[in-house]
Formats: structure tokens, C-alpha cells, sequence
């Protein structure tokens, strides 16, 4: 199946893995590869050198290509563009920040560039900015997320009419049916989050891939939107933020009862009451932990029959 994503990063199906925080190490990133997708090494929850060792580790793993997401509020953004450039990565995906501020660093070393937005307005600013494609993320997807609460279902078509370069659909896919419905509404590709975590190689702990297989209709819901706003499931954590917003917490005391590393507690370390488990709406469908190169076969083959069986309408 070849169409502008696929050309553009040199692989065999348009599906990209997210860059998920606590998720996407090395082991994830090479068997999404190695199945024909494009695999992403999320380094928002590594330190420098641990990026470069998953970079290292992820190239004995896969001869094919795979991608580094950098959030662009990460505190040592510097070093990390360093290590990206200096291990020949060819592909970055920024996101949470203003994509003029490393595009043309990066496109100047012969990196290819993908910015991450949620909206129409920021969309033309990252194609204004020089990128070689966009991810429009929907409200439903896991993770930080925008404050425009627009749906995938409008966001893509939105931003399809005003941007000229390959787009990639994220927030809420995980089946090959949505993937079809998302490139009927004018994308080349679709980003993946949710259903990767659920993978025997994404580096999230095992009762957080549990929890998530869990998860109902309506276990998860937007929040922190003063701060950064976050799709999390329903725990203890999440009821002590609602308590706070009963309250009338000012932004400060939101701040301090998020505190530090609550996301790694939650996602990486399996406290399911006291941590951040960051998930989107589309876990309600996933009810199952397997391979990911058993996601990527299982999306595509879905995908080939959903398309085949829409002349039945």
C-alpha cells in the first residue's frame, strides 16, 4: 500500500506508532518497524543518555526505519537534538511547542520533520514552519491533548482543506475501520497510541497494560487544562483532581498536587491509585494484550476488508 506517508518515510504500511511517554522504548519502536509500520522511540521520559541508548539498541533491532518523537518542552531539548543528529536518525516528530524553533536545525541536517498539533490554526503554522507532514490529534486521544476539544472526526477534514502536505490522522484509532474512515476524511496515515501501549513490547508496566484493557466506555476523561490538558483514566489520582477543582485549587496547588514523576509512577512503575495513567477514549476497544506486529497485521488486514466491503453501502 503506497501512498505520500509511506514514500515519505520509506515504509510499507501508514501506520505510525506514537511517541508515548513510559511506552515506546526501543522495543517497541523496532518490532513496529520490523512489521512494516514506522516505529517512534519516545524520549519525553529519558534522559539523554538513555535516549541514546534505546537509538543504539533500536538500530541492531531494525534494518528499517523509525523515528525519535521530542516534546519541545523537555528541559534538555539541546542535548537531545544533539544525540538525534550525531546517530543519524532520520525522522523526528516534535510536538507541545512551537515547531519554527527546530525545524530548520533539523531539515538542515537532512532529518525529516513532523510536527504534532490539534488544530486548524496551528497546522498552517507548522506547515508555514517548514515540516514535511502534520499529525492532527483529536480530542479522544490519550496522553496531553488539545484545548480545543475538537473530535478527529472534524479535525482532519478541517485540516485537510487548508494544509498542501501529507497529514496524519491521531485519537481514537486502533482499529483498521477507524484507519479507513480517517483516509476517507483526507488523511495519508494514521498515528497509534492507545493500542500500542496494550503490546507485549511497549515498556509501560504490566497492571498499567491491564488496567487499560479494562477500561470501559467512559473510564477516561480530559483534565488539567489550566496546566497542560490530559486524558487519564479514572483512578484515586484522578478523583483528588476533581476534589481540587471542587475546591476552587488555583492553578499553583494544581501544580502541586500533580507534583513530579506522576506519570512515571503511574505508567512505568504500575501504581494504579496514586499515578497519571495517561490513555485515550479508544481503550474501551482494546480488550486484549498482544504482539505489535500482530497490531500492525490485525489493522491492516481489517482495514483491506472494511475498504473492500464499503461498495456494500
Amino acid at each position: 500500500m503506497g501512498n505520500r506517508i509511506t514514500d515519505l518515510f520509506g515504509i510499507r504500511y501508514p501506520i505510525i506508532q506514537a511517541g508515548m511517554v513510559w511506552a515506546s522504548g526501543w522495543r517497541l519502536a523496532s518490532a513496529v518497524s520490523n512489521a512494516g509500520g514506522l516505529g517512534i522511540i519516545g524520549a519525553g521520559s529519558m534522559y539523554p543518555e538513555v535516549l541514546r541508548e534505546h537509538i543504539g539498541k533500536c538500530k541492531l533491532a531494525t534494518n528499517n526505519p523509525f523515528g525519535v518523537n521530542v516534546p519541545m518542552l523537555y528541559p534538555e531539548i539541546e542535548k537531545l537534538m544533539e544525540i538525534i543528529v550525531e546517530l543519524d536518525v532520520k525522522i523526528v516528530f516534535t510536538s507541545a511547542g512551537n515547531p519554527k524553533t527546530w525545524t530548520n536545525y533539523l531539515k538542515e541536517r537532512g532529518i525529516i520533520v513532523v510536527h504534532v498539533v490539534s488544530s486548524v490554526k496551528f497546522a498552517q503554522k507548522a506547515e508555514e514552519a517548514g515540516v514535511d507532514a502534520i499529525v492532527a490529534e483529536g480530542f479522544e486521544a490519550g496522553g496531553h491533548n488539545g484545548r480545543e476539544e475538537t473530535t478527529t472526526l472534524t479535525l482532519i477534514p478541517a485540516v485537510k482543506e487548508k494544509i498542501s502536505i501529507p497529514l496524519i490522522a491521531a485519537g481514537g484509532i486502533a482499529t483498521g475501520r477507524a484507519m479507513l474512515a480517517v483516509m476517507v476524511l483526507g488523511a495519508d496515515g494514521v498515528q497509534v497510541g492507545s493500542r500500542f501501549v496494550a503490546s507485549n513490547e511497549a515498556s509501560s508496566h504490566p497492571l498499567f497494560k491491564e488496567k487499560v484493557v479494562e477500561a470501559g466506555e467512559g473510564a477516561t476523561q480530559l483534565t488539567l487544562k489550566e496546566l497542560a490538558p490530559v486524558r487519564l483514566i479514572k483512578n484515586k489520582f484522578f478523583n483528588d483532581i476533581q476534589k481540587a477543582y471542587a475546591r476552587s485549587a488555583t492553578v499553583e496547588e494544581l501544580k502541586s498536587l500533580l507534583g513530579r514523576a506522576r506519570a512515571k509512577k503511574g505508567m512505568f512503575e504500575g501504581d494504579l491509585e496514586e499515578g497519571e495513567l495517561e490513555i485515550g477514549q479508544v481503550a474501551a476497544l482494546i480488550h486484549n494484550i498482544k504482539p505489535a506486529a500482530q497490531i500492525v497485521t490485525d489493522m491492516m488486514e481489517e482495514f483491506t476488508q472494511a475498504k473492500a466491503g464499503v461498495k456494500d453501502i
